[in-house]
């Protein structure tokens, strides 16, 4: 009896790395089901007459600091969380073929900065959630991540990117702008940048989808 073939591709520093099909099917997955979570959330929200509305953040009131990271996954209403879904699962998709691993801890980041950036710098008397400041942010990632990790295929993706969705990228983080926080959505772009070098690739080498 033969052996049946593995799933991976040849080790590189010791530790397999995953086939091209294996990590667009992991990202595929990540982002469906963070997609999905998000329509639940706001079913739920939307059946508890908005009580979830309470974990958005309300700024400079150190118990808001609590609901930094709630915040980016709670929405006002379907049309706020439908605008949010198409990109998120664009950007999120893209950003996650580099890697599961790679990309929480890029996700962690823009959710974290952008959360604090609102909660020190939004208006008074405002609640501000949603996963805009997420998009932005991944947004921002792909733009410079080929350019910081110097892989042309990465680089052709963010310019692709940037071309599709960056009219409405400026529109969001103008001030002008007084129907969203355009606050978050500029933290947010600024920490998808920083995250790029914070997280990016060293060696030269594929590095596996979850090591």
């Amino acid at each position: 009896m033969t052996a049946s073939p593995d799933r991976y591709t040849p080790k590189h520093g010791g530790v397999p790395a995953w086939s091209t099909g294996d990590r667009a099917k992991a990202a595929a997955e990540l982002m469906l089901g963070w997609v999905a979570l998000l329509w639940v959330l706001e079913a739920v929200d939307a059946a508890t007459g908005h009580a979830l509305d309470a974990y958005g953040i309300e700024p400079r009131r150190l118990g808001e600091l609590r609901d930094v990271v709630p915040a980016s996954f709670i929405h006002f209403g379907l049309g706020h969380v439908a605008s949010n879904s198409v990109p998120l699962l664009v950007f999120g998709f893209l950003a996650a073929l580099g890697g599961i691993r790679r990309f929480a801890a890029v996700a962690a980041l823009i959710i974290v900065v952008d959360g604090l950036g609102v909660w020190l710098v939004s208006p008074a008397h405002t609640n501000t959630a949603g996963a805009s400041g997420l998009v932005f942010g991944l947004f921002g990632y792909l733009l410079v991540r080929g350019f910081v990790d110097r892989k042309f295929l990465d680089i052709g993706a963010g310019l692709v990117v940037g071309a599709l969705w960056g009219s409405s990228i400026l529109l969001g983080i103008s001030p002008a702008n007084t129907e969203v926080s355009w606050q978050g959505h500029l933290f947010g772009l600024a920490a998808g940048v920083v995250a790029a070098f914070v997280f990016r690739r060293r060696g030269g080498t594929p590095a596996p989808l979850m090591p």
